[in-house]
């Protein structure tokens, strides 16, 4: 997540509306030295080549600042890449000269299908109204700022019985309410995580939300949720509710019984935000830690993802997996170098760099890790396996749509909690397979509770919706503030466990309005599992990698999300195989899923190099220290020996 997650960072709060509004022409002109190119494949190549650039340009400032790697990449740099690129996008006279390339009827279909993704693409970008442009430059400033001053925030919360303040990130935060034994540590980590609110509500949120509102009306929308819906979906914030909507009502009855029970079982206090995960699985997770290591975790996601026969095409991944003061507060996966075929047939392989926020000595870390590592790898394989004639079919914005993207990492990091994976990958330091009965044990404390998942998941574009929609009389912090409250008690019941202003896709423009792409691709992952399991077992099955390559990766943004999840499972999206899921019977799912286990058991066998070849190149990194390099040292798996040993030398000694 966000997991796959494009955010913008840092500029000092600069009164730019005026002074922009004086540097703008009356009217929006076309770049002054743009001319037509000679011949098509002459524009073509052009237009992929100065796209290649810009993009890498921004990638890589992009990636500086977020890891806090300090010189070269500096915000200011990062705001004037990411505004080249922008108007490398939003060029008219570009827009102009594909559609009239298109109108004259020539060229291959392959030239054609360039031409097609380049006017689908520069459309999403354009801003004809000169006062959209200063208001969207106005919005980056904010933002920057806004993105600074979080990251610098003093996070943590005042240890209970004067013991002082505790520093904490705010993934340190939520491991501390999920598996600390201690109610009065758990509500002081809560309490942090809910302090973020305020901050970023004094700190600019007010005036962004303001600024992107008026933006998005002034290029006809209703709103910037509207506009980022219809951009990155390709339908109306409408119709998204519309499906939205099925899914909040046909969850209502399963929220309020799941509240009921966790309350008759662990008592009222039980639904208190900083208890609930507790009460549910803080014991388990304390026990299922030791099948977690989480050293072995870069291993274990490439023995697994092998055996699926996902193969990343010559990739490059740098990974920066530990948390440390500073860095950006949640995973994401972007791509310098997006995968495409040139013209004369090469195949240029992708650059991936993805990050966690793992403190590998907390309790529950080595399982956080392995998931946001089958996630964010979801999210590598999937780019790296798009094979189109244009850079500008594997980048991950709009018209890319979040949905699409999200399907490939969250079916994949799914595996994560099936038997069949648990029973082959879930080991422990000396090898111990994780046993039945805690398996079982987990499915017993969760399974009637995973409704609060899905709903907290509909939280954020709710709360989104509703924040858009306020007239900008109303966008005080006391205001959105409350809101927010309003909005958690509606869709979940009571106060939430992540506070809605804690989470870090809100202030981002990229990732504002985003959060639906989760919701649909929850759909397309439960459709997807079942549509495959009907045909036999998922893990360690090389037919489900090539029907995920051949179905959803090949084709990138040249296809409909929707389509896409159609031709695969042969029917359209809707919420039923999840609902169904929710609904599945407690004492059928242990039954399956100890077939699955008793059959995982057997089949496990320790993997050697063969086993692992992933086709790339990894890096693990800690800012600026290299880790390891599967380049240099001969392989993947030497490359995670050297890792394991790392980890084990820097946190376990």
């Amino acid at each position: 997540i966000f997991f796959r997650l494009s955010l913008s960072l840092a500029l000092r709060a600069l009164p730019l509306r005026s002074a922009a509004r004086s540097l703008l022409p009356r009217r929006p002109c076309l770049r002054s030295a743009y001319t037509m190119a000679p011949d098509l494949q002459t524009f073509i190549a052009g237009v992929n080549k100065e796209y290649d650039a810009v993009h890498r340009a921004f990638e890589d400032q992009f990636w500086g600042t977020k890891m806090a790697l300090g010189e070269p990449y500096t915000t200011a740099a990062l705001s004037q890449t990411k505004g080249a690129m922008e108007a490398f996008l939003r060029d008219p006279a570009r827009l102009a000269e594909a559609e009239e390339w298109l109108a004259k009827g020539e060229g291959t279909a392959e030239q054609r299908k360039c031409l097609q993704i380049f006017v689908r693409t520069f459309k999403c970008y354009q801003m004809s109204d000169a006062e959209a442009v200063a208001l969207r430059d106005q919005c980056t400033a904010v933002e920057d700022a806004l993105s600074a001053a979080r990251n610098h925030m003093r996070l943590g919360y005042e240890a209970p019985g004067g013991g002082g303040f505790v520093e904490r990130s705010s993934v340190q935060l939520r491991t501390a309410m999920r598996t600390n034994d201690d109610e009065a540590v758990r509500k002081a980590a809560w309490e942090g995580l809910r302090s973020i609110g305020p901050f970023v509500l004094d700190n600019g949120l007010c005036e962004m939300v303001r600024l992107r509102n008026e933006m998005a009306r002034r290029l006809g929308y209703e709103d910037f949720y509207d506009y980022k819906v219809q951009q990155a979906e390709g339908f109306s914030k409408v119709k998204l509710f519309s499906i939205l909507d099925t899914l909040l009502e046909g969850t209502d009855a399963l929220l309020a019984s799941a509240r009921e029970r966790l309350a008759a079982e662990k008592g009222m206090a039980a639904l208190e935000p900083w208890n609930t995960g507790y009460m549910m699985a803080g014991d388990i997770e304390k026990q299922l830690d030791p099948y977690f290591p989480f050293e072995t975790a870069l291993a274990t996601w490439g023995e697994c993802f092998a055996k699926l026969g996902i193969s990343y095409r010559g990739a490059t991944m740098t990974l920066d997996l530990l948390d440390r003061k500073g860095k950006y507060s949640n995973g994401f996966c972007h791509w310098p170098q997006p995968a495409w075929v040139k013209p004369d047939g090469t195949w240029q392989p992708s650059t991936t760099n993805f990050t966690s926020l793992a403190d590998p000595a907390a309790v529950g870390s080595g399982r956080t890790a392995l998931v946001t590592l089958m996630h964010e790898a979801g999210h590598a394989a999937h780019f790296a396996n798009i094979v189109q004639p244009s850079p500008l079919f594997s980048q991950e914005r709009a018209p890319t749509s979040v949905a699409y993207a999200e399907t490939q990492s969250m079916f994949l990091d799914s595996l994560c909690k099936d038997a069949a994976w648990r029973g082959r990958y879930a080991r422990s330091r000396d090898g111990a397979v994780l046993p039945w009965e805690l398996h079982a044990a987990d499915i017993t404390a969760t399974h009637p509770y995973e409704v609060f998942q899905l709903r907290a998941m509909l939280c954020v574009p709710y709360f989104e919706k509703a924040l858009y929609e306020l007239p900008a009389a109303e966008l005080t912090p006391d205001r959105i503030q409350a809101l927010a409250d309003s909005v958690e008690r509606q869709v979940q019941g009571g106060a939430s466990g992540r506070p809605l202003l804690s989470i870090p896709h809100i202030i981002s423009d990229e990732a504002s309005c985003y959060y639906h792409g989760y919701v649909l691709a929850e759909m397309a992952v439960y459709q997807t599992r079942a549509h495959f399991l009907r045909q036999g077992p998922i893990v360690d099955n090389p037919e489900v990698g090539r029907r995920l390559r051949e179905a959803y990766w090949d084709a990138g943004n040249s296809a409909m999300y929707l389509d896409l999840v159609e031709g695969l499972t042969g029917a359209p999206l809707t919420g039923a195989a999840w609902i169904a899921h929710l609904n599945a019977d407690l004492e059928g799912l242990l039954k399956d899923e100890r077939q699955d286990y008793d059959a995982a058991v057997a089949a496990r066998a320790e993997p050697t190099a063969a086993d692992v070849d992933l086709d790339m190149r990894v890096i693990v990194a800690d800012g600026n220290e290299r880790i390891a390099d599967s380049k240099a040292m001969g392989g993947f798996l030497p490359a995670c020996e050297a890792f394991k040993t790392y980890v084990r030398g820097r946190f376990f000694a």
